[in-house]
Order: structure tokens, then sequence, then C-alpha cells
């Protein structure tokens, strides 16, 4: 039984359709007057006792570490840049990168690291990401693979801020 009412398909439904609202100049008010290239930034769209969406910039070499989103359902939408997904499958981790358009959602025990890709656009070109999670994000662990090829958690905070 999920922890939600919403599914991984709307999920996904919502990303795409926060990030084409912000390709129209829907949220204009939230972005700042110019991108950090060094810093990552964030700021919540929307958030309701279902769902919270975020927009999400990625600067070059920053990684969110491996983690996963506690009780959370969650699914993003590649607004502009590329991503690199490193995901946990139970032996190892694989990459899949992500492009601009292109979807992903994560289902309860979802354990991945995420980045900007290394070389794909200009430093002064945001790679921008929309991300839903439901319910909305209260807590994340974190994890390191061991020599064993297994997981281990090596902390969990309390949190409402995404990929941070």
């Amino acid at each position: 039984m999920l922890p939600t009412r919403l599914c991984p398909a709307d999920l996904l439904r919502l990303t795409d359709q926060t990030a084409a609202d912000i390709l129209d100049g829907k949220h204009d008010t939230a972005l700042p007057d110019q991108w950090d290239d060094v810093a990552r930034w964030s700021t919540r769209l929307h958030s309701d006792d279902d769902v919270d969406i975020w927009l999400i910039s990625w600067t070059e070499g920053a990684s969110t570490e491996l983690h996963d989103h506690a009780g959370s359902l969650g699914a993003l939408t590649v607004l502009s840049g590329s991503l690199t997904e490193s995901r946990w499958t139970g032996r190892g981790l694989r990459d899949r990168v992500l492009d601009a358009g292109d979807q992903a959602s994560f289902p309860l025990g979802w354990v991945h690291d995420v980045m900007r890709t290394p070389g794909t656009a200009p430093s002064s070109d945001p790679t921008l990401s929309v991300h839903a999670y439901s319910p909305p994000l209260s807590a994340m662990s974190y994890y390191e693979v061991t020599s064993e090829q297994s997981l281990r958690r090596v902390r969990t905070e309390l949190t409402d801020v995404p990929e941070k």
C-alpha cells in the first residue's frame, strides 16, 4: 500500500505540466534574475497535503550523494540540459542519462545520486529539472556502497528540501 493517493504516473504528469508552465513563463516570478553557476538553487513551486513540486538548478560537479526519499514517491522532468542518475540496483550502481524532456519516477526504496551530466552545456546555461514528491518530502537517508557491494546507511536527515 502506498503512503499517498498519487501514483508515479500522476507525479510524472505533474512534473511534465509544471515544466510546460515554466517554459510558458507562468513561473517567471519564482526564477532568479541571474543563474549561479557555482551554487545549486531550488524553489518550491507548489505545496499541499499530497504533493510538493520543486524547480532545481544543477551546477557542474555538484552531486546529491546517494540517497532515498524516505516515505515519499518521486518523479522528475528534465527541463534543460542533462542529468546523470546513478541508481542502486541491489548489486551495484547503474547510470542513465536524462536529457531535456526526459522523465523518471522513483518508487519507495529507490536509492540514487543525481548530478548535472559533465560537459553537456556551457556553465552559463542552467541545467534545470522539475521534481514532485508525494507525500511531501520529510526525510532523506544517505548511503555509501561498501567493498562487499552492499549499501550502508551513513545518516538520515529530517528535511523538506529535495536533492540538497
